[in-house]
């Protein structure tokens, strides 16, 4: 739900125009207000569920996000749309980083990766699959009302899971329930308030460039770059009493922070794509949102299908396997651009279909096993807060990869002659540029890795080579289940 309410809004935008009379400002306004109460949540209520009950918290993002999803659909106004939207954004960033800190929770070895891997298939389908949601709902409803149907499709699916999550999400723990250390119980409020302000400073720029005309709305990344400084060295004198809301040295383990940075740097490549692909198809190919939709469909199918089989290969495999899925999606990629060069007409979409394909099969091969080996050695007790950083890039590469890929794409649109065209693969061309940034930080952990393992060998002669730690899961030998040969077969729900 939470991840579908990005994509399939934007189809549904020229309804919004039609059916509240909404200006540009709200319109923008009712995308970016979500990403940005989303983005501003995820670390404080990743640290709420860790040092409360992840089930708890799980249940109030999720009432919550039901009920502000229906607040939306009834909306009247422009006003009200945009406030429900922010309330949306709050109760889905709740709910998110519950996700991988249940999965870290109750699955390891294997399993774990298993679990993960479904979790990156419903990313990717979630994602690409919007919009094609959107257009249906839209031509079932009518372009007057239909808008409303794209929020009001969260409700039944809230109903069901509401029951089926108090009954088999699993309880807090002794040290939740406050039969561990005190510090456990701590929130960190100056924390949450530094890292929330410079969230904020940071995504602001990025999701009303169109709004804040002029270069001084960039001034607001030096300030945010600054907050966030002063949250590090406040997390780090913080740590020395008490549990601090971020884990700093969680940054130290290569896994977790090149995993962190491969993230940021491939969702805003990632993200930009659908971004600019609809607004090309729509506008520039006079596509209706459904036919938008099926045109995207080939990267959904190809998404969902590699994620849920690069989950369970990615303990084993490693970043070698992510690695190869971002070498796949530049290919899929620049046989985008050249079927767009080459077909100029109404049928382009089927054009791009097998070049779609291929780049959503690569890009189910990075998010699930990335997600996988970034989080694979995260205490369970930082799960949630860990989840929450890893899911913050995301939503921050997302924003500044839009306004990238889209400053890009509308030079070219705004021209006198309207190169719808030539704006697609410009901005195509540029996200390919992101996902080439993210393959290298791919590359530099292999090395380092394998590095890592050498100086460890030549230290210990004879010695087998150690997990993660040094030099990480992606280089270690594992056997079927993703455990090293020597450990024994221990996997399941804890």
């Amino acid at each position: 739900m939470t991840l579908l309410d990005v994509s399939i809004v934007n189809v549904a935008l020229p309804s919004i125009r039609g059916g509240l009379h909404a200006s540009q400002s709200g319109l923008q306004w009712v995308l970016s207000g979500y990403a940005l109460m989303f983005g501003l949540v995820l670390v404080p209520a990743g640290r709420m569920g860790d040092v409360r009950s992840r089930r708890a918290v799980f249940v109030t993002g999720l009432v919550a996000f039901t009920a502000t999803s229906a607040l939306a659909g009834a909306a009247q106004s422009e006003t009200w749309l945009v406030a429900a939207r922010l309330l949306q954004g709050v109760a889905g960033a709740v709910l998110v980083p519950q996700v991988s800190g249940f999965i870290q929770q109750m699955f390891h070895g294997a399993e774990r990766g298993r679990a993960f891997g479904m979790l990156g298939a419903t990313i990717g389908l979630s994602t690409a699959v919007g919009p094609l949601l959107g257009g249906l709902l839209i031509q079932a409803f009518g372009a007057q009302e239909g808008w409303r149907w794209v929020f009001y499709v969260n409700l039944p699916i809230g109903l069901a899971v509401l029951p089926a999550a108090c009954r088999l999400l699993p309880g807090p723990s002794a040290a939740q329930r406050g039969d561990g250390r005190g510090g456990r119980r701590d929130l960190d409020p100056a924390g949450v308030l530094l890292l929330g302000a410079g969230t904020v400073l940071l995504l602001l720029p990025f999701v009303q460039q169109e709004q804040w005309p002029g270069a001084a709305k960039w001034l607001l990344v030096p300030a945010a770059v600054a907050v966030l400084a002063l949250f590090a060295g406040w997390e780090r004198h913080y740590a020395r009493r008490r549990e601090p809301l971020v884990d700093l040295t969680l940054f130290r383990q290569r896994s977790y922070g090149l995993g962190v940075l491969l993230s940021l740097v491939y969702f805003a490549g990632f993200t930009a794509i659908f971004f600019i692909l609809t607004l090309y198809l729509q506008n520039g190919m006079r596509y209706t949102a459904l036919e938008a939709g099926l045109s995207i469909m080939p990267f959904a199918v190809g998404s969902g299908v590699a994620a849920a089989v690069g989950g369970r290969k990615a303990t084993r495999l490693g970043r070698p396997l992510v690695a190869g899925g971002l070498a796949a999606v530049l290919v899929g990629l620049l046989g985008t651009a050249l079927a767009v060069r080459m077909d100029t007409t109404h049928s382009v979409g089927w054009a791009m279909a097998v070049p779609l394909l291929f780049a959503g099969v690569g890009s189910g091969l990075v998010v699930a096993p990335n997600q996988t080996l970034t989080l694979g050695e995260v205490p369970v007790a930082r799960a949630g807060s860990a989840g929450g950083v890893l899911q913050t890039a995301q939503r921050i590469g997302s924003a500044a990869g839009i306004a990238a890929v889209g400053s890009v794409y509308f030079t070219r649109v705004d021209s006198r002659h309207a190169d719808w065209q030539g704006g697609f693969q410009l901005g195509l061309l540029t996200a390919t540029g992101l996902v080439v940034l993210a393959l290298a930080v791919a590359l530099l952990d292999i090395a380092t890795g394998r590095r890592g393992a050498a100086r460890q060998a030549r230290s210990a002669p004879g010695a087998p080579v150690a997990g993660e730690a040094v030099p990480g899961p992606s280089d270690a030998p594992r056997d079927d289940d993703g455990l090293p040969p020597a450990a024994p077969r221990d996997v399941g729900v804890r």
